[in-house]
């Protein structure tokens, strides 16, 4: 009889430094090994070979049949980064007879899970699929996000200036250089895709002087972000809706941030999405777009189907070039790009562990599995940006004016001290 042990090996190399230790007794990988795998149940099996991948291995680690000793990023990354290049169907084949039919009996999927996509409707990123989509992530819970974001409730990648700069500091200093690279000043008017929690708007309007709108399809955040405006006494200068982006009837903005809104959009939707926001910016105003990229733009726009299910459905990446030449096709000159692959796979490190130092309240919020899945996503997208499988790139654009005035400096100027303490306003 086949064991768990002779079939994990058939899947991973020798080299990978992962062991398992499965419930027929068997055990594969190096004794002294300090990430080890549990296959805890049949079901685990079912899991894994009802979905082979990334998406039966979270369905198992969520529903806890399968458990990580050890550090969760470092044991995923070693099995990517020694990965055979995708599970060959001679070796699934091979241990699906060893297994027996029973192991493709699909097991219940867990409650947590997105349906499947065209269970979700005939038309992707309709207003009422993008306010689903929204709900299903950033409707979980406020409390949970204050948990794993910290006081700074930022949900992009910070900007660390140095390699042992606090989230807090990566965070403020992010919120801060948009504020620069679009150089704002008192009087003007900004508009935030997006805008999360508000951190943003909350920041501009305080430091910069200006007068901030910023939309949101969370009806939570919304409620934060409004709270958070009053406590901090900018009620008409900076405002927080629940509103599609595409619904917004102001234009003449100096200024547009989207921050981590364009993974929402769709790759076909994209023309639309720079077009509208080119139409509500002024000339010679300025748009900063910081949104996750392909590192490659031969990849499918889609994401993995755990990301899909779990995390963030619809969700749609592009390669960089993509993004920019949509820039351009309306009317929105690129004039800087910089990736923060770097940055990313640090703030994530940091997301990971804030949630471990809070996990049984971080449980009592959402749940177990969903707290799991958490650890589990985080884990991977940190791999992912390790890995350079994703990038994450700020492209700041300007909308020119007649006879291609765009008021932009001879050199990149944002550099340049801030203009006051940042911070304050995040928290």
């Amino acid at each position: 009889m086949t064991t768990l042990a002779e079939l994990y090996e058939r899947f991973v190399p020798s080299d990978c430094p992962v062991a398992l230790r499965a419930y027929d007794g068997s055990a594969a990988g190096p004794r002294d090994a300090e990430s080890v795998i549990e296959l805890r149940s049949p079901l685990a099996l079912r899991y894994l070979a009802t979905a082979p991948g990334q998406l039966g291995l979270a369905r198992a680690y969520v529903t806890s049949t399968l458990e990580v000793r050890g550090d969760l990023h470092a044991t995923l990354h070693a099995l990517l980064a020694h990965a055979r290049g995708g599970l060959r169907a001679r070796d699934l084949a091979a241990a699906l007879r060893a297994l027996g039919p029973w192991v493709l009996r699909r097991p219940p999927l867990p409650p947590e899970e997105a349906p499947t996509p065209w269970r979700r409707g005939l038309v992707r990123h309709t207003r009422r699929r993008d306010a689903d989509a929204i709900a299903h992530h950033y409707d979980l819970s406020n409390r949970f996000y204050e948990l794993v974001l910290g006081p700074s409730m930022v949900y992009s990648c910070g900007v660390f200036p140095t390699a042992d700069a606090s989230l807090d500091e990566a965070q403020a200093e992010k919120v801060d250089l948009v504020c620069r690279k679009l150089d704002l000043r008192p009087g003007q008017r900004l508009l935030d895709v997006g805008a999360g929690w508000g951190s943003l708007v909350r920041h501009a309007a305080e430091h910069y002087g200006v007068r901030a709108l910023g939309v949101t399809l969370s009806r939570r955040q919304a409620e934060w972000a409004t709270a958070a405006i009053a406590a901090a006494g900018l009620d008409g200068r900076a405002e927080l809706r629940l509103l599609d982006y595409r619904d917004i009837g102001e234009t003449g903005f100096d200024a547009i941030a989207s921050v981590g809104a364009m993974e929402h959009v769709g790759t076909a939707q994209l023309d639309a999405h720079f077009s509208g926001l080119a139409a509500r910016l002024r000339p010679e105003g300025r748009m900063l777009n910081h949104t996750i990229t392909r590192s490659s733009g031969h990849h499918g726009g889609r994401m993995g189907p755990v990301i899909d299910r779990y995390v963030f459905p619809d969700g749609e990446l592009q390669g960089p070039g993509t993004v920019v030449s949509a820039l351009h096709d309306h009317g929105l000159e690129v004039r800087h790009t910089e990736s923060l692959r770097e940055h990313y796979a640090m703030t994530l490190r940091e997301w990971g562990a804030n949630l471990e130092r809070h996990w049984a309240e971080a449980v009592a919020e959402v749940g177990e599995r969903r707290a799991r899945m958490w650890r589990l996503y985080m884990a991977m997208s940190r791999v992912g940006f390790d890995l350079d499988r994703i990038e994450v790139h700020q492209m700041l654009a300007v909308r020119t004016g007649p006879r291609g005035a765009a008021r932009m400096p001879l050199r990149p100027d944002w550099e340049r001290a801030r203009a006051s303490t940042p911070g304050v306003a995040l928290r």
